[in-house]
């Protein structure tokens, strides 16, 4: 049995899956969902966007509910999804949402983030056409990152944004109250925007709760949080199960 005792901050359904995984090798953990995904109502740009999805090299998905809604589109609008498109993720578990479902997808076997797609052959494969145009799939805002160093590289890059993420209603102290309940003595947080909500939530209380070893899922969100205060900061290289796992079972709670 392991001795950590976790709060998981991600939307309620991906909670329970995580949730599920880590109880199965004997982590205990307890769910404060920190992100609500809300779709966006589909608009005439959307709609033209995706009617025009044969005109892309390469369409990049970088999030499991930006591939649940683009799935959508795609049973809507395209009962047979563009030959020899390619399609990419930015890890395996959205990667394997698009795979189930037909599609040429490709992602990183190391690394959970966008430094480590750019890397993929076959992404670089896709690029190499004249004016390549490549379209990225995401919530509303996020980071420019993927795109700018798409754009470098000579490529048209266009986005469709599928929902935005909103932080769900907690009561003032809830965080903490919990985290003192649970006697949790661990925090995992899925993303940027999901470390500001954890900041934002914790109010005055964030002082006490930096101190408690948080996990991250790449180099940027550990940055993010460094700079905020988190004292102990665990980078997960990945937002799977399987990373967080392996980095459980790397830093032992008795050692952090």
């Amino acid at each position: 049995m392991s001795e950590w005792r976790l709060l998981l901050t991600r939307p309620a359904e991906e909670c329970a899956a995580l949730a599920a995984s880590l109880a199965e090798q004997g982590v205990f953990s307890s769910s404060l969902p920190l992100l609500a995904i809300q779709p966006l109502a589909e608009t005439p740009e959307q709609r033209a966007v995706i009617l025009d999805l044969d005109r892309y090299q390469a369409v990049i998905v970088v999030s499991k509910s930006a591939a649940r809604l683009g799935l959508e589109l795609l049973d809507r609008y395209w009962p047979q999804p563009p030959a020899r498109q390619a399609w990419f993720s930015v890890g395996a578990a959205t990667g394997q949402l698009l795979d189930d479902y037909g599609l040429d997808v490709h992602w990183p076997a190391d690394g959970d983030d966008s430094e480590a797609l750019l890397t993929l052959p076959r992404l670089q494969q896709a690029l190499a056409v004249p004016a390549p145009r490549v379209l990225i799939l995401r919530g509303e805002g996020g980071r420019e990152f993927l795109a700018e160093r798409l754009r470098g590289q000579g490529a048209t890059v266009d986005y469709l944004p599928l929902y935005r993420r909103a932080l769900p209603p907690h009561a003032p102290g809830a965080l903490a109250a919990q985290v003192h309940s649970e006697r949790l003595n661990g925090l995992v947080v899925s993303s940027g925007q999901g470390f500001e909500h954890l900041r934002e939530l914790s109010a005055e209380r964030w002082p006490e709760l930096a101190r408690l070893p948080l996990f991250v899922p790449s180099p940027r969100v550990a940055d993010l949080a460094r700079a905020a205060g988190a004292q102990i900061v665990v980078d997960c290289r990945g937002a799977s199960a399987a990373a967080l796992l392996a980095a459980l079972r790397a830093y032992p709670a008795a050692a952090l």
